[in-house]
């Protein structure tokens, strides 16, 4: 399977970000495509096993990238999968259609592309040989591959242990000619001298050199590379823990985005903590082998709080959520826990709310442009963080954070400012009917009255920015409200 290539072609950067990473961490090598023009280009470079298609596309749709594939000998036989928000409406017309085998219905989970696309090469893959099968046996003698036994980084690891020899000898070369030295200047005349770099010898023996590169060079010669190599072993894993609070990676949000470090935490299994600062705000994510287990913050909005969610998900009223805050010691933390404790909740309830907060915290974080990153490797994860356990999967957390930003992009352009105020088209509600709202957006409609801004509105439905900001994203485009135009001073 790590030999197969899967080509992805959608004009929605989105899709191509995250059937990339699931593809990709499922062992196929993935291909993109923008457009259905790329997408021909590069199925006639890359020579695909499979190709993700989609089918509403700027300047060639679906139909029409199966009509030119049909049309070139060299892939009319490679297999297509229909990617469609249409679902059923398109699939079921165009499968067996122009090399369409089958089709997907967006948005579709991690398991479901992976499920389709390992079933359709399994059925349809032609088992070319070419370069990519062909036996290692059978290759030229100019082919021939590294020994796949001998460590990858073995020129490397040389370089290493001479180095850790290099150093080890040099200071141990010191100290112990600093001893020596002291130990013959205290037994000889003040006149005598032992920079002239004579060996310290007895009963006609050398027994040190005097001069401590000459020392150095010994030692080198005597410490063993095993001897260094099991050392460097041992001190791995005292490394990975993040000994004395070191930071095992570190960077700009500006040059490494978040996602790439969450994807690589997940693929390489750590377990640690990542720490995002963004302005006066942070957000700690725990990681257990690759699994988010708990998002914890600080100086982020109310929304972002435990308390919005034990509200929303009805585990909790407003009313006794204020009464346990007011009658909580100063400084009080884990508000679950102590929930827990006097019966308001219980350890499920507790759980599938931190796992909403936790979600709804990387959602956000994945919204910063900017900031800086800290992962420190340990596997002495804050208490908090053992008790949650959530064991989250990253994929899917990036799957939904990948769909709201790209939602969140298209919703910015009316909704760009939380100062901004808006106003209710009286008439057309009236014409409309509220029958045809939901309760959220029925929520949100009237708190929209020409004076609360787009931060009070979040602040006083007690819901989640992106969601009030979708639901007044709406409203505005069904002409139920209109933003106020405010008097310009003179």
């Amino acid at each position: 399977m790590a030999d197969e290539t899967v080509l992805v072609i959608d004009d929605s950067a989105t899709i191509l970000k995250v059937v990339q990473l699931v593809l990709t961490k499922a062992g196929f090598r993935v291909e993109t495509a923008a457009d259905g023009e790329a997408g021909l280009a590069a199925a006639r470079s890359c020579e695909p096993d499979l190709i993700l298609l989609d089918f509403v596309m700027p300047r060639m749709n679906g139909y029409q990238v199966c009509r030119a594939l049909a049309s070139d000998q060299a892939l009319r036989e490679v297999p297509v999968v229909l990617m469609s928000a249409k679902g059923d409406q398109v699939g079921e017309r165009f499968v067996k259609v122009m090399g369409i085998v089958d089709y997907i219905t967006k948005p579709f989970s991690p398991e479901a592309i992976t499920a389709v696309v390992q079933h359709t090469i399994a059925k349809y893959s032609n088992k070319r040989t070419d370069e990519r099968t062909r036996p290692l046996m059978a290759r030229a003698p100019s082919e021939e591959l590294v020994d796949a036994t001998a460590p990858a980084e073995g020129i490397g690891q040389r370089a290493v242990v001479e180095r850790v020899k290099t150093r080890l000898a040099d200071r141990i070369a010191g100290k112990i000619q600093g001893i020596v030295s002291l130990a013959v200047a205290s037994r000889m005349e003040p006149s005598d001298s032992l920079g002239d770099g004579r060996p310290i010898t007895h009963d006609g023996a050398d027994l040190v050199p005097t001069d401590a590169g000459a020392l150095a060079d010994a030692i080198r010669e005597a410490v063993d590379d095993q001897v260094v190599i099991d050392m460097l072993r041992e001190l791995e894993p005292v490394a990975q823990t993040g000994a004395g609070g070191g930071a095992s990676l570190r960077g700009d949000v500006r040059v490494v985005p978040i996602a790439e470090v969450l994807q690589l935490l997940d693929a390489q299994k750590q377990s640690g903590v990542l720490e995002i600062e963004h302005g006066g705000a942070a957000v700690e994510v725990c990681f257990r082998s690759g699994r988010v287990d708990l998002a914890v913050a600080r100086g982020v909005p109310d929304e972002f709080l435990l308390g919005r969610f034990l509200v929303e998900g009805e585990l909790l009223s407003q009313q006794d959520l204020d009464g346990f805050l007011e009658s909580r010691a100063p400084g009080s933390k884990l508000i679950g826990s102590q929930l827990v404790k006097l019966g308001y909740l219980s350890e499920s309830d507790l759980k599938a709310s931190l796992g909403k907060q936790t979600r709804e915290l990387i959602y956000e974080v994945l919204r910063w442009s900017f900031g800086s990153f800290r992962f420190t490797r340990t596997r002495d994860l804050p208490p908090a963080a053992v008790d949650a356990m959530l064991a989250l999967d990253v994929e899917g957390i990036l799957m939904e954070g990948f769909r709201r930003v790209d939602e969140w992009h298209l919703i910015e352009r009316e909704v760009d400012d939380f100062e901004t105020v808006f106003l209710r088209n009286e008439d057309a509600v009236a014409q409309m009917g509220r029958g045809r709202l939901t309760r959220e957006e029925l929520a949100v409609l009237e708190l929209v009255n020409g004076k609360n801004t787009v931060k009070e509105i979040v602040r006083a439905s007690r819901m989640g920015s992106f969601e009030v900001s979708k639901m007044l994203y709406r409203l505005l485009s069904i002409k139920l409200i209109r933003r106020r135009v405010m008097p310009v001073a003179v």
